[in-house]
């Protein structure tokens, strides 16, 4: 976590001292010090709940930009599948495909159209015995990063297939050199098209691969407008997708699951409902399951804090776009082996974040500690001392991070004394 570069950023003199994010990080990241939000970069998972919250736009989202990149020779986008649905009124997604040639890009290469590809590839690894159950899928990097801090026991349980958007960087690469033989690999850009922090966060700082194939994200919300200039001047589009309903489907929740074709699964949107969902799985009362799906984002990828459109506006427009395409139009032979490249090549490790020590028998001290603080507070969780409940302030007293006077409540007691 030392280099760990964060998409989600925080402006100070935007921010208030509210209480909003902090009740709501997943992580307990975040705290109010001296009159203003502090994150806790090693706790931050870059979910992005707290630039959805914030009333104050204090809170943002850190991408690239095109322009950025232009010394390279090639450059590929890769428009994740929630781009599709921010646009009214298409017959079909080649006109978004052809906006994004004219934008500047040599080349398009589906997420969508790898999300085919590991929907396949999870088929069959799903069949292997002997596996931990259920399987959690790792698809979104907040889900991972939330189970590597809050739930390490269940990194096991994790897919070990890496996800669509470095599937389709990989095989966007490849497909590129293939066609033009003159160029090299430092020659080719790639540019994931982003509708969250997480997914930009995760090319900075790739989970289970060594490096990504992907060279930058942009931000939906940042290139939309480039996109319908130069869809108003389009009148026959190049037919350039290859994607089905499947691929369509990973763009809202339980797109992904629905597509494992067995009913033995689960899926949740919603980071509040995905922990509810993960602390069951861990404590063993959904082992009747084989599949997980979680997504930070409520409504899944459609929900991004770096899309446009109310997400379930765009999943309405997704179902009218999928109305007449194919299940899939990408699948892998019955004779083809589950190729070792398309499973993780670095294990997920747990993050001692929020591990009070790393020797045990002061990490059970601290937390005999902590709940004889805890017992002496309140118990309301109002975070007027900063902390998003007072367990939390009670473990950062332990952690010398806090006093009791940060307590409002227990310090006008004494003061009334």
């Amino acid at each position: 976590m030392l280099n760990y570069k964060h998409s989600v950023t925080l402006d100070v003199t935007r921010c208030k001292g509210c209480t909003n994010c902090i009740k709501r990080c997943p992580t307990e990241a975040i705290r109010v010090r001296n009159g203003h939000a502090v994150i806790t970069e090693e706790r931050c998972i870059d979910c992005g709940e707290c630039i959805r919250l914030c009333p104050y736009q204090a809170k943002k989202a850190r991408y690239d930009s095109f322009e950025a990149f232009s010394d390279y020779k090639y450059k590929i986008a890769l428009p994740a599948p929630a781009l599709y649905g921010q646009f009214a009124d298409l017959d079909s997604v080649d006109s978004i495909l052809d906006a994004l040639l004219r934008c500047g890009f040599d080349a398009v290469y589906e997420v969508s159209k790898a999300a085919e590809l590991v929907t396949e590839h999870t088929r069959r690894y799903i069949k292997r015995k002997g596996l931990p159950k259920p399987l959690i899928s790792s698809a979104c990097p907040a889900i991972v990063r939330l189970i590597a801090l809050r739930f390490p026991s269940l990194v096991d349980n994790l897919l070990p297939l890496m996800p669509p958007i470095e599937l389709a960087a990989r095989n966007a690469r490849a497909e590129a050199m293939e066609r033009n033989p003159e160029l090299s690999d430092d020659d080719i850009c790639v540019l994931f098209i982003s509708p969250c922090p997480a997914k930009i966060s995760y090319i900075k700082n790739p989970v289970g691969v060594q490096k990504s194939a992907v060279n930058g994200g942009l931000a939906i919300n940042d290139i939309y407008f480039k996109l319908r200039s130069e869809m108003k001047n389009l009148k026959d589009p190049k037919l350039i997708s290859e994607t089905g309903i499947i691929g369509l489907n990973w763009a809202g929740s339980g797109g992904e699951a629905t597509s494992l074709l067995s009913d033995k699964y689960l899926a949740a949107d919603g980071i509040e409902n995905c922990i509810k969902v993960l602390d069951e799985v861990e404590n063993g009362t959904m082992h009747e399951l084989e599949f997980v799906e979680l997504n930070a984002c409520i409504g899944g990828c459609v929900g991004g804090t770096l899309n446009v459109e109310n997400p379930f506006v765009a999943k309405a427009r997704l179902r009218s776009l999928r109305k007449y395409l194919p299940v899939s139009q990408n699948t892998i032979p019955d004779s083809e082996a589950l190729g070792e490249d398309v499973f993780y090549d670095v294990d997920i490790e747990e993050n001692p974040a929020a591990a009070l020590s790393s020797d045990r028998f002061e990490a059970i001290t601290k937390m005999r500690e902590i709940e004889e603080i805890y017992q002496g507070l309140p118990h309301l969780d109002c975070g007027s001392c900063g902390a998003p409940s007072c367990h939390a302030l009670a473990e950062d007293i332990v952690r010398g991070e806090a006093s009791i006077d940060n307590c409002i409540i227990r310090l006008r007691e004494r003061a009334e004394k």
